[in-house]
């Protein structure tokens, strides 16, 4: 509650407000502000001026990580695949150790409800990319063919006699596409092993989704 103040200033000046309860305290204040020495002011009021900068900085920031956040994010439409490709007849008929893998992958994936990431693809179309790899190929050709490089680089290792490489696709039909083919491959005259050959056309179960053999 005001009523009279008296207020001594550092200057012989002193001043005597006089107010009511009615008056205007915005005007009272005012004029005290500007009577007051720089070293009795807020020292708020002194550093607004210094921090003003500092929250423009801020803003700045926040505004660039917003403009920045707009950009669209690029993500690649091309799938890459993994291979190896041999002779169909060393491939399907020939090497046993192939088949052997084959099935005991597919068992593994089963037991572990997991998706097919490999596929066998006779006469493969994406062969046409590879001139080098056709010249040394003796037809018709077989290509394992995987999502999963380091795996194709362990059936690499483990078959020996194939070749290997890589290509992009941006679609699972691309990269599986074939060239209808016959396979037919003559049975041994003599088996001398203990157990009984893989019958022919037991590869069918990893061709890809669709695509069977042609048989006629």
């Amino acid at each position: 509650m005001l009523g009279m103040g008296t207020l001594t200033l550092s200057s012989p000046t002193t001043m005597v407000a006089q107010t009511t309860l009615t008056s205007s305290k915005k005007l009272i204040l005012s004029n005290r502000t500007h009577s007051l020495p720089m070293s009795l002011v807020s020292p708020t009021n002194q550093n607004f001026k210094k921090h003003k900068p500092f929250i423009t900085a801020v803003s700045s920031v926040q505004s660039d990580n917003v403009g920045s956040s707009d950009a669209p994010a690029t993500k690649s439409e091309f799938t890459k695949y993994y291979f190896i490709v041999a002779n169909a007849k060393f491939m399907l008929d020939d090497e046993e150790h192939f088949q052997e893998q084959l099935f005991e992958r597919q068992r593994y994936y089963g037991e572990r409800n997991k998706e097919q990431d490999y596929w066998l693809v006779i006469e493969p179309k994406f062969l046409d990319s590879f001139p080098d790899f056709t010249k040394k190929l003796r037809r018709p050709a077989v290509a394992l063919v995987s999502t999963n490089g380091p795996w194709i680089t362990f059936m690499k290792l483990r078959l020996d006699r194939v070749l290997s490489g890589s290509f992009e696709a941006d679609s699972l039909e691309e990269a599986l596409a074939s060239n209808p083919t016959k396979l037919e491959f003559e049975k041994p005259a003599k088996w001398v092993a203990p157990y009984p050959k893989y019958e022919s056309g037991w590869w069918e179960t990893f061709l890809p989704s669709g695509q069977k053999e042609v048989n006629s």
